[in-house]
């Protein structure tokens, strides 16, 4: 999980970093501040990923807040002003989002920041056996047993499970498969991760599960093939 803080003086621009954080699982908003220096104090303290940072600000610029800063976590600026953005990127940000921005444009600049981060940061329980998801406004705890299987459709996947409707979450299917444990779920194709205990049968790169038949991609034959082998 990233943890992240967002730093602007005007509080409007801060609820809409609140409400697009709470759409996404990517990132953990850990606090938001209207005073610069007041987030000098937080950021000595506590380990923080990313700042989403406003440029225009009273007693202390954005520019002059990334120069006073000794370790320095990943920035993306959100501003109203683009001319800034050539100074921005020379105090190597992430990424500059200008006012007011989609959330399609922040979930690029996201998986900007995601990318440049190691892979300890995503989120994992599988000692515990469940891991949450965010779905509808909501922290949704999947149990991994539950799991009939795992749909990809573009930005979402949808989690089938038994006795409910299936719980929806913008995040990739690579990520979720990286959550999950390797010895109890598989990548089958493009859009379909299955649990292994739940396969009832394979036949002609068909895999059936109880109550759902799924197909196996090409790239990913080999590997079912390979699980079939083992003893």
């Amino acid at each position: 999980m990233i943890n992240c803080i967002a730093i602007d003086d005007e509080p409007l621009a801060l609820e809409v970093i609140k409400k697009y954080v709470s759409e996404t699982p990517l990132v953990n908003l850990t606090n938001v501040f209207t005073d610069a220096i007041q987030a000098l104090t937080f950021l000595k303290s506590q380990k923080t990923d990313l700042i989403f940072l406003d440029i225009h600000m009273p007693d202390i610029s954005g520019l002059q807040f990334i120069k006073a800063l000794k370790d320095k976590p990943k920035v993306i600026f959100t501003t109203a002003f683009s001319q800034y953005a050539v100074k921005g990127f020379e105090l190597e940000a992430v990424d500059y989002l200008v006012k007011p921005f989609t959330f399609d444009r922040f979930m690029k600049a996201l998986l900007r920041v995601k990318k440049t981060l190691p892979d300890s940061l995503e989120p994992s329980d599988t000692m515990n056996g469940y891991f949450f998801v965010k779905s509808e406004h909501h922290s949704v705890k999947i149990n991994f047993h539950d799991i009939l299987y795992i749909e990809g459709l573009d930005d979402y996947i949808k989690i089938y499970l038994p006795d409910s409707k299936p719980v929806l979450s913008q995040m990739s299917m690579k990520s979720v498969i990286d959550r999950l444990p390797k010895d109890q779920f598989m990548r089958v194709h493009r859009s379909f991760i299955v649990p292994l205990a739940h396969i009832l049968s394979i036949r002609n790169r068909r895999i059936y599960l109880d109550q759902r038949e799924i197909p196996v991609g090409d790239t990913y034959y080999d590997t079912v093939k390979e699980w079939l082998a083992q003893p």
